[in-house]
């Protein structure tokens, strides 16, 4: 079963493993597949679940809702994102104003079937809206009971500071980012995880296993497995591609005999490297068949000595990229609509 971390200086506990179906459901997997993946994850222990209005263009929200209804609303933390644009996409179908804050989360709470959701995040920085119009309206989103704790994802050190400093004016809780982490991409651990350890705010993680080319399944030189990520533009095949370099794939294959040693499967051994962190509350994973998660709960609680540690570090070597400077360029200087 899943262990459970506090998110930020909070009570609030959340599954280590957080699901999360950003290019899955309503896109790479049928409704049907989707629901026994949702069902499957809750078999296994896993009660966190993520998602955001945008993917799918609200339609992966949609599919969540119905894959949850009739549990338990108690025993679930659900969570989801505003920013990007949804629907028609007009002028104030996208960014951090009060207007889109506001129609979204009503949307949100409709298309995943309940009153509230856990944590709802600000999924970039709107450098278009005055950030306290922003936090305030977040704020009314808290005190109108739609949701509980509030988020953000992809900001900066100096973004943090910023926000987290007007929500403890406005008397509520930023608990949480959500940043791309692996061991391939540590970018956040120069600024962000710093920053984030003195505010009391916690890491989800997306693309711990790096779009999935630290399963190991893509070998240098060889050519994509059919119907692998790499090989399907609805799955995401444009973010994969710059990990596709076979200087990077060699590195990875290296991983393979220090995950035999751990007694660990490669995906097991990038979501247990990524859970060693103790800012790390939550790594988000995502899976296509029911029988991918039963393999990617058993990361949870397991600890990896020094010498694995170093071993890794050792065995990816130059692929690692660490520039902190890439967390300035996650958030867009302009709404794109």
């Amino acid at each position: 079963m899943v262990n459970y971390r506090f998110l930020g200086n909070s009570g609030f506990k959340v599954s280590e493993i957080t699901y999360g179906n950003w290019i899955t459901h309503a896109s790479q997997v049928a409704d049907d597949a989707a629901l026994k993946t949702v069902h499957a994850a809750l078999d296994v222990g896993i009660t966190s679940f993520d998602t955001a209005d945008v993917y799918a263009n609200t339609a992966a929200e949609a599919v969540l809702g119905r894959a949850l209804k009739g549990q338990r609303r108690a025993g679930l933390e659900i969570f989801t994102k505003v920013f990007w644009p949804t629907g028609p996409k007009g002028p104030n179908d996208m960014g951090l104003s009060r207007k889109h804050i506001f129609e979204a989360i009503n949307g949100s709470l409709e298309r995943l079937g309940t009153d509230y959701v856990d944590l709802y995040q600000a999924h970039r920085y709107d450098h278009e809206t005055p950030l306290e119009e922003t936090m305030q309206a977040f704020a009314d989103v808290v005190r109108q009971g739609k949701a509980l704790y509030i988020g953000v994802s992809e900001w900066t050190a100096e973004q943090l500071r910023e926000g987290h400093a007007l929500a403890q004016q406005l008397g509520i809780q930023l608990v949480s980012n959500q940043p791309q982490y692996s061991m391939l991409y540590r970018v956040i651990e120069g600024k962000v995880v710093p920053a984030s350890e003195e505010l009391g705010v916690s890491q989800i993680v997306w693309s711990p296993m790096a779009q999935g080319v630290l399963s190991g399944k893509y070998l240098p030189g060889q050519p994509l497995p059919p119907g692998s990520r790499a090989t399907d533009d609805k799955s995401g095949a444009q973010n994969i591609k710059r990990l596709m370099s076979d200087d990077i794939l060699e590195a990875v294959q290296r991983l393979v005999p220090i995950a035999a040693e751990a007694g660990l499967t490669m995906p097991q051994l990038a979501i247990a490297w990524v859970l060693q962190h103790p800012n790390i509350a939550a790594a988000l994973v995502g899976a296509s068949r029911p029988e991918q998660l039963a393999d990617t709960v058993k990361a949870s609680g397991v600890r990896l000595d020094a010498d694995t540690m170093q071993a890794i570090d050792a065995a990816l070597g130059g692929a690692v990229y660490r520039d902190p400077e890439a967390t300035y360029s996650s958030s867009p200087p302009r709404r794109p609509v």
